[in-house]
Parts: structure tokens; C-alpha cells; sequence
């Protein structure tokens, strides 16, 4: 798979929605992703794509790759390497490009004054850091919609027709502390184009509620192991920032 039509596979859903992107990108998306489309075009949508590119930029710029190497789209969904370089300054000048795209000059004076020791290139951060639609300004920071928009892993445990059913853990709060909740169970449907061959034990990433991506098991690790570190540095800055709820 390459960077493209991995990135394709996380930006779907907020392009149906149209929480993100361009109102033309998901027909364009989805055949990058099942094969049926040129790579080119849902690239240059991809890129339009507010809060995405400039995470992309960033890591590429960082390691000198291209933005939609397959390393760097890994490392803003799922986590990688290449994140562990990553400093505090480097995360300003992202906050610069998202005022570019969209986000508030306030909202970013607020995030720069609450800006943790440790901050990350990658979604999950974004999302509880930044905040959901933030940048676009369609979809309210709430604890709901963190939930759904941040990349969390699920366990398969039932495959029923075109729905599956998904063990995993759902953000939990106490005050202005996150923390991964109880295992829970959730059915949601899928696409048999999107994931192929999918059954019980594999683990899916859940991006809202499209499960968009078979992960490995190295790649299971890795999303726990960021996730984990996108909430530490979140919580450091979240009791300035917002309430949750």
C-alpha cells in the first residue's frame, strides 16, 4: 500500500461527513483506495484536506521525505518512528500552518501558552490537543466527538454480513484527565471492498466509526503506544484549555 491510498483510507470518513476536505474528495478517495482510480488526483485532494497536510508536511520536512510517503502517513494515523524526534518547536510552527488553514489566531495564542513538554505530530494529539473541528470549524470539541475522530483500534469479534463487532476502549474523563475506558463492545458497519477478508481476531482502526485500516500487529502496538503518549502530553495542557464533556 502506499501513502496515498493509506492517507485515502483515514480521510475517507470526514470527507463523507464533510467535517474535512474538499465536498468532491471521497468518490476520488475510495477508488484510490480499492484500486480503481489514479493516485495523482486523490493526492492533490488530499492536500486540501485542512487540518491533514500540514502534520504531513512536517514529519516529511523532518526526515526529508515526501509528505505522502508511506512512513509519514503511518506516523500521523498510527504512530511511528519518526515521531520521536518531533519537539516542541517544530509543533508551533504546525499551529502557524493551521492558522493558514483555518484555525483561530486565538485558539492558537490559547494552545501555544498551554503547549505540553512533549507534543506530537499525529492525530490522535491533534485531535485532543487542537480539538475536533477546530480548524474547520464543522464539528464542536466534545468528548463524543474526540472519541470518534481520534484513529482507535478495535478487536474483531464477530463478522456478521457487512457489520462487524469490535471490542476495544473508549476514551474515559475525570475532570480534565483522559484516560482509555473499559473494554466495550460496538457493531459497525463495513466495506468488504475496503477491508477485504476481514475476520474474527483481526484488529481494525476505527476512524468515525469506518473501519478504514486491517492493522498488523506491530501496527496495533505502535497506535497504543502513541495514543498513550498523545494523552499524557494532552492532559498536561486539557485542565488550561477546555472542559470535558
Amino acid at each position: 500500500m502506499d501513502g496515498v491510498a493509506l492517507c485515502a483510507r483515514f480521510s475517507l470518513a470526514t470527507s463523507r461527513l464533510e467535517y474535512c476536505g474538499p465536498r468532491e474528495a471521497a468518490p476520488v478517495l475510495y477508488a484510490a483506495i480499492t484500486g480503481g482510480g489514479e493516485k495523482a488526483p486523490a493526492r492533490d485532494l488530499l492536500c486540501r484536506f485542512e487540518a491533514l497536510y500540514p502534520y504531513l508536511e512536517a514529519i516529511g520536512s523532518r526526515h526529508g521525505l515526501d509528505p505522502f510517503d508511506e512512513r509519514v502517513v503511518e506516523a500521523y494515523w498510527i504512530g511511528n518512528g519518526l515521531l520521536d524526534a518531533f519537539g516542541p518547536e517544530e509543533f508551533l510552527r504546525v499551529l502557524e500552518a493551521l492558522v493558514r488553514r483555518g484555525l483561530s489566531p486565538a485558539t492558537a495564542r490559547r494552545l501555544r501558552e498551554h503547549l505540553p513538554a512533549h507534543p506530537l505530530p499525529h492525530h490522535t494529539f491533534h485531535v485532543l490537543f487542537v480539538g475536533v473541528g477546530e480548524v474547520t470549524g464543522h464539528v464542536p470539541t466534545t468528548l463524543t466527538n474526540m472519541e470518534s475522530c481520534r484513529v482507535a483500534a478495535g478487536e474483531v469479534v464477530g463478522v456478521e454480513g457487512t457489520t462487524l463487532t469490535l471490542q476495544g476502549r473508549p476514551l474515559g474523563h475525570e475532570g480534565a484527565r483522559l484516560f482509555p475506558g473499559p473494554v466495550a463492545l460496538r457493531r459497525v458497519p463495513y466495506d468488504p471492498a475496503v477491508l477485504p477478508g476481514v475476520r474474527r481476531g483481526d484488529t481494525v482502526a476505527l476512524h468515525w466509526g469506518h473501519p478504514a485500516l486491517l492493522l498488523s500487529r506491530a501496527q496495533a502496538e505502535a497506535l497504543e503506544h502513541y495514543t498513550a503518549r498523545s494523552l499524557a502530553a494532552a492532559n498536561e495542557a486539557l485542565p488550561g484549555l477546555r472542559a470535558l464533556g
